[in-house]
């Protein structure tokens, strides 16, 4: 199939509008129910009040404003693909935003900006009769008369490209890594399929293998590496040939497994947790980090390819008959491992994740295997 062919087909998967709409009627649709910003995104973006309140400037200026990107579902409804913050902000600062739960959420107070330092303090209703921190009558008709570009996917395009568009709009935007865009994409997708995901990433077995810093876990590093588990585990070698990016690889994958009428959770949870209890019973938060020979024993951070070696390796075989791993052999493996010529060469500085990977998954899958 040729370039202009390719266009052809896959233009026909996306089905856009586009018409402006003012931030009243935004406001009213999602009191109304009629527009969903996926209140449970919130904590994957981290727009700070300062950047809110540059942001009602810019409405208050007449600023232009980026597009808004919304998708049609099958009931007429609008789901917010991209803008999900410039929409929270506007419904936080009127008093309409909802969390997960339905429960309002504390309105916005504004802060000083560079060109109205008045907004200081502003906002939408006084804090109390008498107080003097209403916005005026005119900045609230210039707010609900804006107009915002709405750029409209509509329900006949391909259901995937929603999420392709998603994390294509995202990626190295407002949300700061890779899996957070990916958590945003299995919410949408599939709600409860993200719950078991993050289930798993509570197990206390997999936290204490995993001493993660604090700013690891505000970026969702756990809920990864419980992606790169499921994903990786048994993935055939060969799929890993002629690709670049590692992270579009398990985006791919960890979306299909949430598609998949077939996928098994009760026995791949059961595989997650057998390999994590065997990991702490032997090694603890010691099981991905390296062993130093001179002081006899593991120190440092966490070592992804330790990860890759030995959580996948394990993962891979632990359900298979005449399985018997136990903690001496770990223990032996994670200090051995160091003395392993292919590993050395094959994770060394400057050893990317799809040329890394090949070299990991076929040790850890020989080194457990029954």
């Amino acid at each position: 199939m040729g370039l202009d062919e390719e266009i052809q087909q896959k233009g026909k998967e996306i089905s856009t509008d586009a018409y402006g709409m003012s931030i009243g009627e935004l406001v009213s649709l999602y009191k109304n129910g009629e527009l969903d910003i996926h209140p449970a995104f919130q904590r994957y973006f981290r727009w700070t009040g300062e950047q809110k309140s540059r942001f009602i400037e810019s409405l208050l200026l007449g600023i232009p404003i980026p597009s808004i990107f919304v998708s049609q579902t099958e009931k007429g409804r609008w789901d917010v693909v991209d803008g999900l913050q410039r929409l929270s902000t506007i419904f936080q600062l009127t008093g309409d935003l909802r969390d997960p739960d339905g429960r309002p959420v504390q309105p916005l107070v504004l802060s000083r900006t560079k060109y109205l330092p008045s907004l200081e303090g502003k906002r939408w209703a006084k804090s109390s009769p008498g107080a003097d921190d209403e916005i005026s009558e005119s900045a609230k008709l210039i707010l609900k008369r804006a107009r915002l570009d709405l750029k409209i996917v509509l329900n006949k395009s391909d259901e995937s490209s929603k999420y392709e568009l998603f994390q294509r709009l995202n990626t190295g935007g407002s949300l700061a890594t890779e899996q957070e865009v990916r958590n945003c994409i299995l919410i949408m997708l599939n709600k409860a399929f993200f719950d078991w995901v993050s289930e798993l990433g509570h197990y206390q077995a997999f936290r204490n293998c995993i001493p993660l810093s604090e700013r690891q876990l505000e970026e969702q590093y756990d809920l990864e590496l419980v992606v790169r588990f499921l994903v990786l585990k048994g993935l055939p070698l060969e799929e890993l040939v002629g690709r670049n990016d590692l992270g579009t690889v398990l985006t791919e994958k960890i979306v299909g497994f949430a598609e998949s009428k077939t996928y098994n959770l009760q026995q791949e949870a059961s595989a997650f947790r057998k390999t994590f209890g065997l990991l702490e019973e032997a090694l603890g938060e010691d099981a991905f980090k390296k062993f130093n020979a001179k002081k006899q024993k593991a120190t440092g951070p966490l070592l992804i390819s330790l990860f890759e070696v030995f959580a996948l390796g394990v993962g891979c075989h632990c359900q298979s008959p005449g399985f018997a791993v136990g903690p001496g052999e770990l223990k032996d493996a994670q200090k051995s491992i160091w003395r392993n010529r292919r590993f050395i060469d094959g994770t060394g500085s400057g050893v990317g994740p799809i040329n890394r990977l090949p070299v990991t998954l076929a040790l850890g899958r020989e080194m457990f295997e029954p």
